[in-house]
């Protein structure tokens, strides 16, 4: 009995460091990751490992941080009509917009989900591709934290810089200028409006050679950033 109560002791001491161990390594680079660029993200990593065993060797993939600031406020309210229109209302998990997810994949042949911008930009960043309910749980607690950690300017500045909007293209400024050869702060409103559509699938619905569907969902986002209005983001 002594020997199984040691074993218990053991078991829960090392419980207690792992989780120890994961709160600090998580916490502290969400936490970090509000001052500093992420200097890559778990998909662009994904893809480098599956060019190495696809043969291609380290594939170049053009991702380039730039601030806010030098985006132009076009992508910005681009990506919020097109993802998570109340994006500045909930906290990291829009049940509203769950809801309606459910009731408007009744009746759609192209089923949308309900995540949000904060939910985006943690799979992005520190997840897996795939769905499992494991995979899910982790992204709800590294949304959460950066809800708690990031202010809500600086969860739509990473996802604008870490979002795919193609195959190997990852980032606005790198999307910019490898789809209409300029920088982020010159996109107009059509082409953010385009790259927004394409956010759903990026390397189903490609920029490059843009399909009816993606025309026509182009034009929803240009009128929903119209109804938002650009006032819509002010003061973020």
């Amino acid at each position: 009995m002594k020997g199984l109560r040691r074993v218990a002791r053991g078991l829960r001491r090392g419980l207690r460091y792992t989780v120890l161990a994961w709160l600090v390594l998580t916490v502290g680079a969400v936490l970090a990751l509000r001052w500093f660029p992420p200097p890559t993200t778990s998909f662009i990593l994904q893809n480098r490992v599956a060019a190495l065993r696809a043969g291609y060797g380290f594939y170049p993939y053009p991702y380039h941080w730039v601030d806010y600031e030098k985006i132009a406020p076009t992508m910005a309210l681009a990506v919020v009509a097109a993802e998570d229109q109340r994006f500045r209302e909930h906290w990291g998990i829009d049940l509203i917009g769950i809801e309606q997810a459910i009731r408007d994949n009744r009746y759609r042949d192209r089923p949308r989900g309900g995540s949000t911008i904060t939910q985006q930009t943690a799979k992005n960043l520190f997840l897996w591709r795939g769905q499992s309910w494991l995979r899910k749980g982790i992204e709800v607690y590294f949304t959460g934290l950066m809800e708690l950690l990031w202010p809500k300017r600086r969860i739509l500045e990473v996802y604008l810089n870490v979002a795919q909007f193609g195959g190997s293209v990852f980032g606005v400024e790198a999307a910019a200028r490898t789809y209409f050869d300029k920088p982020a702060a010159a996109l107009s409103q059509q082409e953010a409006a385009l790259l927004a559509a394409a956010l759903p699938s990026p390397s189903v619905l490609r920029v490059d050679a843009a399909s009816s569907y993606l025309r026509g969902r182009q034009r929803w986002v240009m009128n929903q950033m119209q109804r938002l209005g650009p006032e819509h983001l002010e003061g973020l």
